[in-house]
C-alpha cells in the first residue's frame, strides 16, 4: 500500500473535525483526478490541516470512512492485523466469551474501528461479511489475521449484492462450509453459514435469551417471529411451563425444530404469518404469559422509517390480546434505522391505545461482543426490551 507521505488527498468542505467516521460526498472536494474505490487516502479540513485516514469510494454514499486520527499511524496490513487482534483480545481476555459460547461476534465494524468488516465465529467457522471496497482490498491480510488468531478455522466470505453494486467491487464467496453444532450457556444450536439463512443462528441475542429465560421460568412461552428457535429453547431448558414458536419461514422452522430436538427438549414450531396465528389464538381464547416478538429487520431505507414504526406499533398492539395482566413480553427491534427513543415512543402509544399499562423492566441491546463507538450511534442497533403488561 501507499506510504502515507505519497496517500492522494481528500479535503473537506469545512474546518471543523468531523464528528463521525462517515463522510458523506456532499461534505467533501472530490479530487481532480479519478481514484479506485476502496482507495486509502489522505484527508485534510478546509484549511489544509491534517484530519485522518481511510477509504475514499467515490461512488458510494458514504464517500470517506474515516479509521485513524494519528499523523504516524498507516493504512496497512500491519495496521488490520494489529486492530483484529485487539477485537480478539476484547473478546477473549475482557468479556471471557469462551466461557459462554463457541459462537460470537469476532469483529463488529466500526464498534472495532475497522469500518465496513464484521466476522463472527461458529464453532471452527468464521464468517467474513464485507460492506466497503477498501476492507475487500486487505481481504488477505484480514484472512491472514483471522487464520493467526484462530488457526485451523474455516473461512466463509461474502457480501451482500446491493452492497458490491453500491460500493464498486466484485467479492466472490467460496462453497459454503459444512452446518456446524454451536453452543450457548451449554445448550446446542445448529449454524449454517452461506446456506439461505444467514446463520441459522443470531449470537446478538445471547445474553437476552438466558435473561429472558430466567423471568420466563413457569410460564407459557410465545416466540414470535422465532427464527431458529433460540429463545423459546432457552426457555423450556430453563423451566418454562410450555412453548410455542411462530415463523413465516418453513426452511428456519426445520432448523428451530432441530435446535429443540438437540437439547431433548418438547416445543411446538408452527409456520404462519404472526398476525393471522395470534387472531386466531384470541378467537381460540389463548393467552400467553411470556411473550418474545422479535421481527427481522423492517427497513434499511431511511425515508420508511415511519412505515417501520406504524408496523412496531401493529404488532406490539397486536400481541397484548393475548398476554394476560402480570404477563412478560420482551419486545425487539434491529432497524438500526429505528432509535431507542423512538422505540420507545412506539411502546407509550401501544399503551395508551390498548388501555393497558406496559411497565418496562429493562432496555437492552445487542451483547458486549457487539460493542458501540461513541460518535457512532448507528451502531446500536438492536432494541431488546423487556416489560411487565398489567
Amino acid at each position: 500500500m501507499n506510504t502515507p507521505a505519497t496517500l492522494p488527498v481528500i479535503q473537506l468542505k469545512s474546518d471543523r473535525t468531523p464528528g463521525h467516521p462517515w463522510v458523506w460526498s456532499a461534505q467533501v472536494h472530490k479530487p481532480e483526478g479519478r481514484l479506485p474505490p476502496g482507495s486509502v487516502v489522505e484527508v485534510v479540513d478546509a484549511k489544509g490541516r491534517f484530519v485522518g485516514r481511510g477509504f475514499w469510494n467515490g461512488h458510494a454514499r458514504i464517500a470517506l470512512r474515516l479509521l485513524t486520527n494519528q499523523p504516524d499511524e498507516s493504512i496497512d496490513a500491519d495496521w488490520i492485523a494489529r486492530r483484529i487482534g485487539e477485537a480478539v483480545q476484547l473478546r477473549r481476555d475482557w468479556l471471557q466469551l469462551d466461557g459462554a459460547s463457541d459462537a460470537w461476534r469476532v469483529v463488529h465494524s466500526e464498534g472495532d474501528g475497522l469500518s465496513g468488516l464484521i466476522v463472527d465465529r461458529y464453532a471452527d467457522i468464521l464468517v467474513v461479511e464485507y460492506f466497503a471496497a477498501g476492507m475487500w482490498k486487505f481481504r488477505e491480510a484480514i484472512h491472514a489475521a483471522l487464520l493467526a488468531h484462530f488457526p485451523g478455522a474455516r473461512l466463509y466470505w461474502f457480501a451482500e449484492n446491493h452492497v458490491q453494486k453500491q460500493e464498486s467491487f466484485d467479492c466472490r464467496s467460496p462453497e459454503p462450509p459444512q452446518p456446524v453444532q454451536v453452543h450457548e450457556h451449554g445448550l446446542a444450536f445448529h449454524a449454517a453459514p452461506g446456506l439461505g439463512h444467514k446463520t441459522g443462528f443470531f449470537a446478538d441475542q445471547r445474553d437476552n435469551r438466558r435473561r429472558f429465560a430466567e423471568l420466563a421460568k413457569g410460564r407459557r412461552v410465545l416466540d414470535l417471529c422465532c427464527n431458529a428457535g433460540g429463545f423459546a429453547v432457552h426457555a423450556m431448558a430453563a423451566g418454562a411451563q410450555s412453548a410455542i414458536g411462530v415463523d413465516m419461514d418453513a426452511g428456519i422452522l426445520e432448523i428451530a425444530r432441530a435446535n429443540a430436538a438437540a437439547n431433548h427438549l418438547d416445543i411446538a414450531f408452527e409456520q404462519a404469518d404472526i398476525f393471522d396465528w395470534v387472531r386466531a389464538a384470541v378467537a381460540r381464547g389463548e393467552s400467553y404469559d411470556a411473550v418474545i416478538l422479535d421481527p427481522a429487520k423492517l427497513t434499511r431505507d431511511r425515508n420508511r422509517v415511519m412505515d417501520a414504526l406504524k408496523k412496531y406499533f401493529a404488532m406490539n398492539r397486536m400481541v397484548l390480546d393475548v398476554i394476560p395482566s402480570g404477563g412478560l413480553l420482551l419486545t425487539c427491534s434491529c432497524t438500526g434505522l429505528v432509535g431507542e427513543a423512538d422505540f420507545l415512543e412506539m411502546l407509550r402509544r401501544v399503551s395508551l391505545n390498548a388501555g393497558r399499562e406496559i411497565q418496562i423492566l429493562d432496555v437492552r441491546g445487542a451483547g458486549p461482543d457487539h460493542p458501540v463507538r461513541a460518535d457512532v450511534p448507528e451502531s446500536r442497533y438492536l432494541k431488546a426490551v423487556f416489560c411487565k403488561v398489567l
